[in-house]
């Protein structure tokens, strides 16, 4: 006899864009534990490709890398049978109920979002609406499948904390409509920095490409790229203020080999920094190693990839539908 037969699961949701390549810091800060939510929870992970066009896109490589990043969540182990992987645009439910919760979030609220500030900066000749309205559209991703925990990096968590005011104040009108979700963040290797400067967050539009290490780097690339790795002239590993590129660098070497910070700093006394730089680089060369090449096989079988797409979004499309004639009819609308 089976246990938990008839206790329903907690369900878990993961979106990620398809502008680029994945980095050490995505991997880290949240899509390495994602595979095993799935012992866990009823999981459903997406790929954001809505979310990608408030930046303009160039259409064949919009494609191309919605494909991709289908392709890499399977490399990191999210097995398609055991839960839901789909791409959000090939399920309407999400622009329909985006709409809805436009109209049920203030514009004081959208206008302290810290990302809309950052965007509107960096792409000062394209502040859209979408831009603007961004948070509202993460929210209706969530909400649709009544998700209970998402996974999240510490610069997400202000997007959960809006879509739980947004869910909280259609509820308090219209009752228990939305499950009220929770962010999961993780205790270490939340926030990954720059190689090349520790006091910025590792980032994929960064335009030095020392500074980033991608999921699909090949193995000497990412050696040279922690070899350059900024540090500081005391030449002494441990974690301390003021020293952000070895504090960066113990962090992701503790993430990835579970050793504390005390032992990194008693393995290394005494030793420079281009042992501790190496050490550092071959282990995340063996990390991402499975995931390039599964990445790789993945990518190969586009009839693979097409299926598992298209039963991703037939099977997210009738949970989100449910959610969103519920929310439709509470409000009035004719079905």
């Amino acid at each position: 006899m089976q246990e938990n037969n008839t206790q329903k699961r907690k369900r878990s949701l993961s979106f990620i864009q398809p502008t680029s390549v994945p980095t050490l810091g995505n991997y880290l800060g949240a899509m390495k534990i994602w595979p095993s939510f799935q012992d866990e929870y009823d999981t459903i992970y997406g790929v954001a490709d809505l979310h990608s066009i408030t930046v303009r896109q160039e259409p064949a490589k919009l494609r191309q890398q919605i494909h991709e990043m289908f392709a890499m969540l399977l490399a990191l182990g999210i097995d398609p049978e055991r839960g839901i992987v789909f791409i959000q645009s090939q399920v309407p439910a999400h622009s329909q109920l985006a709409w809805l919760l436009n109209c049920y979030t203030q514009f004081g609220e959208l206008s302290r979002m810290t990302q809309f500030k950052d965007k509107a900066a960096q792409h000062s000749d394209n502040v859209n609406a979408g831009l603007f309205t961004y948070p509202c559209l993460m929210a209706a991703d969530i909400l649709l499948y009544q998700a209970d925990v998402v996974p999240v990096g510490a610069d997400q968590k202000q997007h959960v904390e809006i879509c739980r005011d947004i869910a909280q104040r259609f509820n308090s009108v219209y009752g228990n409509v939305f499950t009220m979700p929770e962010p999961s963040i993780p205790k270490i290797g939340a926030r990954v920095m720059s190689l090349a400067d520790p006091t910025k967050k590792m980032s994929k539009s960064d335009p030095n490409p020392r500074a980033t290490v991608l999921l699909t780097d090949e193995p000497n690339v990412i050696m040279k790229k922690f070899k350059s790795a900024v540090t500081d002239s005391e030449m002494s590993v441990r974690y301390a203020e003021g020293k952000d590129g070895i504090n960066n660098l113990m962090t992701i070497y503790s993430v990835i080999t579970g050793y504390s910070f005390e032992k990194i700093e008693s393995d290394f006394s005494g030793r420079g920094y281009g042992d501790f730089k190496a050490a550092v680089g071959e282990a995340v060369v063996e990390e991402l190693r499975p995931v390039r090449e599964k990445f790789n096989r993945y990518l190969a079988d586009k009839a693979y990839l097409v299926e598992c797409e298209k039963k991703g979004a037939e099977t997210a499309g009738r949970i989100a539908r449910r959610t969103l004639d519920k929310a439709m009819k509470k409000i009035g609308f004719v079905l």
